[in-house]
């Protein structure tokens, strides 16, 4: 097993077990004869930040910090930026343990000469991982700075302290900073303590505040420079062909009416063509041309008109299950007992920015601007494709436009290096948003089987979840229930698919908190009191009770006679360490067979707060991208094709969906923070699930919940 999957264990990461995505057959020609294009760009750092750790984080001060002699102090992390907040939070980290503001604070990110190994960015581990890393870093430096202060002028270290930089305690007319600490060499050198002082949460100045987002300027200027952005002197523009539908094979084809194309390299390596021009236009007709003399041999493919009954039939051998006493028992003689079954479909990732490289031969050396989530795997296969040593390889991941954990893969970064070696010159390589809807990999479809037992009281006694092929994540249940039994299946599935925001956590919590109203229904009960009712998790039942409060639940929850004009619906759930309860009301307009979700109150958990407003942001970004597998967004696919790939026919939400939302940030200083960039999007499919069955008494089961299903449903409760 590789060292990425040992990090990330979820089944669901699909991708993260493919082989390489090209086999290229590099030929003999001399690397001399490649066109160089000048210096690289980088920064001035001391050697010793080439320096690179093994994961777990720097051993020594000059891995993560680097103290220039105008005072000016750089951090590096092996951490990307896809919009998640993470240059700022990990900004603030280093700022709060050096004693400086944030403006002193250079954060160089993901550029694989001089930054440490920190992972990758997934999981939401970044906060709980590389945070802590950081600030050790940054700490033993402040440590440092104090101890040199105290031995150069014969002070007592523990009387003095550091602030805005400078260290404070010292006597008359004696001044000494960070700037003081730029010629000691050598003490950078030191391993960073394990056991170094952190500032305490009640003791945060920086920490725990709202700090404006790092580069906001640039971004709302246009200033910054994503990776489709990068210019490079002497730049080729790339197109690739792509095959005409899922599983057809290359048999021939002529490249010399592409190669008839003025200033075009043209290339056929395996089952890559591509071809790199002038201008992207010229590329495109370029790779057209070649296309028009293609043999491709296409093969049956499934569709997705019976893509569940194909999952459920396609289950393999690599299942797992945990089973908590007598579940089977418990279903038998339950006093009541309901099963349902729920299905979420394949969803795009849909990020502003589609996957993008730009590709640089110097040489033997390769130097790789492109969006990436996990740059040293990346990395690792640019190096594998071109049969040369990691050392040789240079990634750099500028900020990027959204990744939702959709970028976990290096394709456009392969596929520029090819065409750059070729040509002997820089080569930028953007995927066209067809390429993206069709050729990236997808959050996974799956299909959810529960059974629920209760007792005469109407006890939860019995519990299975059974899940196939999204994954386990989120799937075993938060709630106290003496019999339990999950499982996941993995599929055989039609579709490449892998990481997408909390991973199958949106689809398990989707069909357990569902189907918990399904069970409070047939109790008649109100679905808050059910759900308290069986939680003895604290902090689980704190945001569900904070949730509640701010919606005025028990203000508004009364169990209808028959369908209504409006309804309301909550959920909860937990995944990587942080909580979440999501309250929502919609309104149907029953003639039209239309619903709108109006409302929405969630309530969020991740610990220590670092910044308040990124949080806030993050929560919300969530609520809108799950809103939109609420709503509309599912893959179609038939013959191999998807259907729809582009914007105008895969519809994110618009501004016109985003309900009235209101965010209750539950801060634990007393607990360490966690990552918030996932969970809060879990809580909000099953809240408006909820919400569409109370206002019109008809369960539906499937995502998204279209407009007028319902209607179709007849008015059976539970969906028959």
């Amino acid at each position: 097993m590789n060292r990425t999957m040992l990090e990330f264990p979820e089944p669901e990461r699909y991708e993260l077990r493919e082989g390489p995505y090209y086999h290229f057959e590099i030929s003999r020609r001399a690397f001399g004869q490649l066109l160089g294009a000048g210096l690289l760009l980088s920064i001035p750092v001391s050697r010793a930040l080439a320096q690179r750790s093994g994961r777990g984080g720097p051993q020594t001060l000059a891995q993560r910090l680097h103290i220039g002699v105008e005072g000016d102090i750089t951090v590096l992390t092996g951490k990307v930026e896809v919009g998640q907040g993470s240059r700022t939070e990990l900004t603030q980290a280093a700022a709060e343990e050096l004693c400086v503001s944030v403006e002193r604070i250079r954060l160089v990110m993901a550029d694989s000469d001089v930054v440490p190994n920190d992972g990758g960015t997934a999981g939401s581990r970044t906060t709980p991982s590389t945070v802590p890393s950081v600030r050790q870093g940054c700490a033993a430096a402040r440590q440092l700075l104090l101890q040199t202060a105290a031995e150069r002028f014969k002070a007592d270290a523990s009387t003095l302290s550091v602030r805005d930089g400078q260290v404070q305690g010292l006597g008359a007319n004696q001044n000494f900073g960070y700037t003081d600490l730029a010629g000691e060499e050598e003490a950078f050198k030191r391993n960073v303590p394990r056991n170094v002082e952190l500032t305490p949460t009640p003791s945060w100045k920086v920490m725990g505040t709202h700090v404006p987002k790092v580069g906001s300027r640039e971004i709302a200027t246009g200033a910054h420079r994503y990776p489709s952005d990068i210019r490079r002197p002497g730049m080729l523009y790339a197109a690739v062909l792509r095959p005409p539908s899922y599983g057809a094979t290359l048999e021939s084809i002529d490249l010399a009416p592409a190669r008839a194309h003025p200033g075009v390299t043209a290339v056929h390596d395996g089952d890559f063509v591509g071809c790199a021009g002038p201008t992207s236009l010229e590329a495109r007709n370029a790779v057209d041309a070649a296309g028009k003399t293609a043999v491709w041999k296409e093969t049956t493919h499934r569709s997705s008109d019976t893509l569940f009954e194909d999952l459920r039939a396609a289950a393999g051998q690599r299942n797992r299950e945990n089973t908590r006493g007598n579940p089977a028992e418990a279903l038998e003689k339950g006093h009541r007992v309901l099963r349902a079954t729920y299905h979420v479909p394949y969803i795009q990732h849909a990020p502003m920015e589609p996957r993008a490289a730009v590709a640089e031969w110097d040489g033997d050396r390769l130097t790789v601007w492109t969006g990436t989530q996990q740059p040293d795997r990346v990395r690792g296969e640019l190096a594998r494709a071109f049969q040369m040593p990691e050392a040789r390889v240079r990634l750099i991941v500028p900020d990027t436009g959204g990744g939702f954990g959709g970028r976990h893969t290096g394709e456009a970064a392969l596929e520029a290096a090819r065409l750059a070696r070729e040509a002997g010159r820089p080569v930028s390589l953007r995927w066209t948003r067809e390429a993206e809807f069709t050729w990236a990999y997808f959050r996974p479809a799956g299909v959810m089987d529960l059974e629920g037992a209760l007792d005469a009281e109407g006890k939860l006694t019995g519990w299975t979840h059974v899940n196939f092929n999204s994954g386990a994540s989120a799937l075993e249940t938060p709630y106290a229930v003496p019999h339990v039994r999950t499982g996941f299946k993995n599929c055989d599935q039609p579709l490449r698919s892998g990481s997408y925001r909390a991973l199958a956590a949106t689809a398990n919590t989707f069909a357990r908190e569902a189907f918990m109203d399904e069970l409070a229904a047939a109790q008649g009960a109100d679905p808050l009191e059910f759900r308290l009712r069986h939680l003895e998790n604290d902090r689980m039942r704190a945001v569900l009770e904070a949730a509640a409060a701010a919606f005025d639940w028990k203000g508004q929850w009364k169990a209808p006679a028959g369908p209504q004009t409006t309804g309301i619906g909550l959920s909860c759930g937990t995944e990587k360490g942080s909580y979440t309860a999501c309250c929502a009301r919609v309104r149907v307009d029953r003639d039209a067979g239309t619903y709108r979700v109006t409302d929405v109150c969630q309530a969020f958990e991740c610990g220590a707060i670092v910044n308040p407003g990124n949080l806030q942001a993050q929560v919300e970004g969530c609520l809108i991208q799950g809103l939109g597998a609420v709503l509309r967004e599912e893959i179609r696919f038939r013959d191999g094709r998807v259907l729809g790939a582009r914007f105008s026919r895969y519809e994110v939400p618009r501004f016109r969906d985003v309900p009235a939302m209101k965010i209750v940030l539950v801060n634990r200083p007393d607990l360490p923070s966690v990552g918030g960039s996932e969970t809060p999007i879990i809580g909000i499919a099953p809240a408006v699930a909820n919400a569409m069955a109370h206002a019109v008494q008809v369960r539906l089961r499937a995502l998204p919940l279209r407009d007028a299903t319902w209607k179709a449903a007849g008015s059976d409760p539970n969906g028959g």
